[in-house]
């Protein structure tokens, strides 16, 4: 029951239950899952590029 309330809201069951403050939407999800199923070699470029883009974006904050 609580899983079909989270999928109506668009959160995830441990944002519906409290036990995180990150609220992740359908999409996100859907990506996070999608990359899960990908080769661990695959996966490790992905993350390396995640890792670029997320490091670059503090930097522009930082010095904004």
């Amino acid at each position: 029951m609580a899983n079909k309330i989270a999928n109506a809201l668009t959160v995830s069951l441990d944002f519906l239950v409290g036990n995180t403050d990150l609220e992740l939407d359908t999409e996100t999800l859907k990506r996070v899952e999608d990359i899960s199923k990908l080769s661990n070699e695959n996966k490790k470029h992905i993350y390396i590029l995640l890792d670029a883009l997320i490091r670059d974006f503090k930097t522009k904050e930082a010095y904004a």
